[in-house]
């Protein structure tokens, strides 16, 4: 006898297809998985094997052999367990299932039968819509997470018993069960609390009236969120460079639907997305610890799962005291920066996962923090060995793809700013500048000025005469790399977008240089 039915797993951040086929022999009765199942698909067997009899079915006692398709695609996770003990129900006879060849069945199984959540739904359920799929079968808990898709009817199930209906059920069956529908079973967004699409709970933004003075890096800031720059903000301790850079959500626009979309998936295959979220509209922002691994932060396993870049995609990714993270780690960084995609090859296969973040760093002058600050107390300690050999963890490679390096100097202690700017009057201009890009880039792959490269640099960043001069001057005084210099280019349009202006002037040009300061002759510390 002969079963089939569908279930899925995730391949990185994307649902993969998985065709589950029970073949019922005569023989010693024996059970065997094929089809490069890892230990946790191996051991459903004897998941499936109580659940079955917990729920008052009979486990068939033959030879029974269990296939994942396609067989060369190594399988992992618990996704299975459900599709598995119904493909033998099928099999043996014991539950017709409607229209099985329509349904996707994803969800973990305990030993009673009751059905525990998987992490991936919302990939594996945009899978399923993809490919013509009817409806899915998922556990209840995951329910709220499929139903932010629409364009697929989505069945909830508890516990195994529910499959029947209740006026069906009997421990004690002899007949096998024919189950016309499953529309005992459906769920809707008003019948499942929290199960419609959703918005991220509106949690106000820490507003940057709260930072005490420090316009010129307010606006270093605005400029950065407003053409997704990375940035990197140096100076003493207590200057407030945490503080302002944990802001900048707040000025950031949101999602747009295909974004607010593509980052939930990763959420949701990263088992981070919570039930009471639904898609997530909000930027993120990830700050993870300098003691994080290469694999955290870039992602990785036999199996790769996203890294915290691919966790920041589209919003920020912070690290804090850029010196304290290992240089190796640190180093992962550079193909991310420049690609936008992570790449992790395996010996079966190579994952691709997003990456287009905005990289915000902070890191003081020395170890000790106060190297050339201006007030005499508390005065620097560190040799000049020492200062050398902290700046070194940083290499000039990751600085080049660092759009702007700004100091922020020691504010006043009753430093007054008659005008301060809000985080409020900052998201305006970022969605002016967010405007105009959208206009400019519509049909192309991209939408912000900092993914502008080659022909397309040289068609939307025109400079005029006095600002290319001024930027070749540069580029010889500076000793600038290529890169920096067409970073240059991409920061002085964003600039110009702020301001209204098409084309970009020399003020623009002068501004972003400014932005250069690690690019510019370092202090001496030989003395």
């Amino acid at each position: 006898m002969y079963g089939k039915l569908y279930s899925a797993c995730l391949y990185g951040i994307d649902g993969v297809l998985i065709e589950v086929e029970v073949d019922l022999a005569s023989g010693i009765p024996q059970t065997q998985v094929v089809g490069l199942p890892d230990s946790a698909v191996r051991e459903a067997v004897d998941r499936v094997r109580a659940a079955i009899k917990n729920c008052g079915f009979a486990f068939p006692l033959q030879r029974v052999t269990i296939n994942l398709a396609p067989a060369d695609l190594r399988k992992e996770g618990t996704a299975f367990d459900l599709a598995i003990a119904l493909a033998l129900l099928s099999a043996s006879g014991q539950v017709t299932l409607p229209a099985s060849g329509n349904l996707l069945i994803i969800g973990e199984l305990a030993l009673d039968g009751a059905l525990r959540g998987v992490p991936g739904i919302l990939p594996m359920v945009d899978l399923a819509r993809k490919h013509g799929f009817q409806a899915v079968l998922v556990p209840s808990v995951s329910v709220p997470e499929a139903l932010l898709l629409d364009g697929i009817t989505v069945f909830g199930i508890g516990h195994l018993r529910e499959l029947v209906p209740a006026h069906q059920r009997d421990q004690n069956r002899t007949e096998p069960v024919v189950l016309h529908s499953l529309d005992h079973l459906v769920q809707t967004r008003d019948r499942v609390p929290g199960g419609g699409p959703s918005q991220q709970p509106d949690i106000p933004f820490e507003d940057y009236l709260d930072v005490l003075g420090q316009r010129p890096i307010k606006r270093a800031l605005t400029i950065a969120a407003a053409g997704m720059h990375n940035i990197v903000l140096i100076g003493p301790p207590g200057t407030g460079k945490t503080m302002l850079i944990r802001r900048l959500p707040g000025i950031l626009p949101p999602l747009t639907p295909d974004e607010s979309l593509e980052v939930t998936k990763i959420y949701s295959s990263a088992g981070k997305l919570k039930q009471q979220d639904g898609l997530i509209t909000r930027r993120p922002f990830r700050s993870p610890h300098h003691t994080i691994s290469g694999g955290g932060l870039i992602g990785g396993g036999s199996i790769p799962k996203p890294g915290e870049v691919s966790l920041a995609h589209r919003g920020v990714l912070f690290l804090d005291e850029l010196p304290e993270f290992s240089r190796n780690v640190l180093e992962v960084l550079r193909q991310p920066l420049e690609e936008r995609v992570v790449t992790i090859s395996r010996s079966r296969a190579a994952f691709t996962f997003p990456a287009q973040f905005l990289l915000a760093g902070s890191l003081n002058p020395c170890p000790c923090g106060w190297f050339g600050s201006e007030f005499p107390q508390p005065s620097c300690t560190c040799s000049p060995f020492r200062i050398a050999q902290y700046r070194e963890r940083i290499s000039g490679p990751l600085l080049d793809r660092v759009d702007m390096q700004v100091e922020v100097p020691r504010p006043q202690r009753r430093q007054e700013d008659t005008k301060p700017l809000s985080t409020k009057e900052m998201r305006e201009q970022v969605r002016r500048a967010e405007q105009i890009q959208l206009r400019r880039y519509q049909g192309l792959k991209i939408s912000r000025n900092s993914e502008l490269s080659g022909s397309l640099l040289r068609q939307y960043a025109q400079m005029s005469q006095g600002a290319a001069r001024l930027l070749d001057a540069s580029f010889e005084a500076l000793g600038l790399s290529m890169r920096a210099y067409d970073r240059i280019v991409k920061l002085s349009r964003t600039i110009a977008d702020l301001e209204g202006r098409e084309d970009i002037r020399e003020e623009q040009v002068a501004e972003a240089i400014q932005y250069r300061q690690l690019d510019r002759r370092q202090p001496d510390v030989s003395g």
